[in-house]
């Protein structure tokens, strides 16, 4: 829901156009929810979930890390003020200069999923640290990760036991087990998977020690999700029941879960019409869609809650769909959206937690469309 700081910015400022207003007060509890949850978990925020300047400099000053896919990512976060060890250079596909550059930059932690990225970084980056990404089933997640990323368990052992050869610092282990991930237990089946690499690895005298448990932590869409607490909780009895006494070192990568709930896009309905005179569903057109910040519409595997001024009055099912001439760009049409039948061009709507993987989203101009305007206040 949005808060009152930006209803006042909307109601004193009235940008033009669309745009995404992320308050940062709610960035600053979710961190301190994520501290208070999982109290002996590193943070490592996923930049790619949106990677303003305001949010690196205020997690910075938490005491936040930060997991980077690229070296642009990596020069944005030491711009913010973080420090090196603070970072990790999260993408298992990375060009061998890249790893270079962030080797230079002092950057020593690096994720890996097969033998050949290893030896990439062994080149770039002598002595590195690496963790290995491991395959999950991403069962209860509504967007969930494919199998571009991460490789067998059994596999993994082979990865790490490469790196140590190789005179890298074999570390430990990653995973992630889906976007917008409802399943408490979804983190118990991975880390299952990651004890039994440890336990493999030091029958040969290579002892990891760290376990990334990754991203995955929900924000609040249509449906009400678990709290961090409750996330915490699950992860920590399962982090005892697979390593016992010896837990290992533990980091993990909130990005919607840090950012999601702290912004609102504000929109304004460009069109309202049917497709023939019997159709019963109305097609409302929306200037952003697809294109311009709302890409995890795709499949409609992400429902945004959606306000209007007018959501006393009676509401009837609508397929949403966004401003360009591309087909694809329809938001929602297999489940169509119910909005009120007052509901006509020119008027304003508020699309809720829209702060993460929005105005990163965004093409830079297809059809002439701006990307979406952002103000972090």
């Amino acid at each position: 829901m949005a808060t009152q700081r930006i209803r006042d910015f909307l109601a004193t400022r009235r940008p033009e156009g669309p745009c995404m207003i992320l308050d940062l007060d709610v960035v600053r509890e979710n961190y301190e929810g994520f501290v208070k949850a999982l109290p002996q978990s590193r943070i490592f925020y996923a930049v790619k979930a949106n990677p303003a300047p305001e949010i690196l400099r205020l997690l910075v000053s938490l005491g936040s890390s930060f997991d980077t896919a690229t070296v642009a990512e990596i020069e944005m976060v030491l711009d913010a003020g973080a420090t090196p060890d603070r970072i990790s250079f999260g993408n298992t596909i990375k060009k061998e200069r890249d790893i270079a550059r962030a080797y230079e930059l002092g950057v020593s932690l690096y994720a890996v999923d097969c033998v050949e990225e290893v030896e990439k970084v062994a080149r770039a980056a002598p002595g590195a640290r690496v963790f290995c990404r491991v395959l999950t089933d991403g069962e209860g997640a509504e967007w969930p990760l494919s199998r571009k990323f991460g490789c067998v368990p059994e596999m993994a052992v082979t990865v790490l036991r490469r790196a140590h050869e190789l005179g890298l610092h074999a570390y430990g282990v990653s995973f992630h087990v889906g976007s917008q991930q409802t399943n408490l237990k979804a983190w118990d089946r991975a880390l299952s998977d990651a004890s039994k690499v440890f336990r493999t690895l030091a029958k040969e005298g290579i002892i990891l020690k760290l376990v990334n448990m990754g991203g995955g932590f929900p924000t609040r869409y249509l449906k009400d999700v678990p709290s961090a607490q409750a996330y915490g909780m699950a992860i920590f009895d399962s982090l005892s029941k697979h390593f016992g006494n010896r837990i290992p070192e533990t980091i993990i990568e909130p990005g919607r879960g840090m950012v999601g709930n702290a912004g609102v896009i504000r929109s304004e309905v460009v069109l309202v019409s049917k497709k023939s005179e019997n159709d019963k569903l109305r097609w409302v057109y929306l200037d952003v869609g697809k294109f311009n910040g709302l890409a995890e519409t795709m499949d409609e595997a992400i429902r945004y809650p959606i306000e209007t001024a007018k959501d006393s009055d009676e509401k009837v099912p609508c397929v949403l769909a966004g401003p360009t001439c591309d087909s694809a760009d329809v938001m929602y049409e297999k489940t169509p959206y119910p909005l009120p039948i007052s509901l006509t061009v020119g008027d304003e709507i508020l699309i809720e937690g829209t702060g993460a993987y929005t105005t990163t989203y965004a093409s830079v101009a297809f059809n002439g469309f701006e990307p979406i305007r952002s103000y972090v206040i």
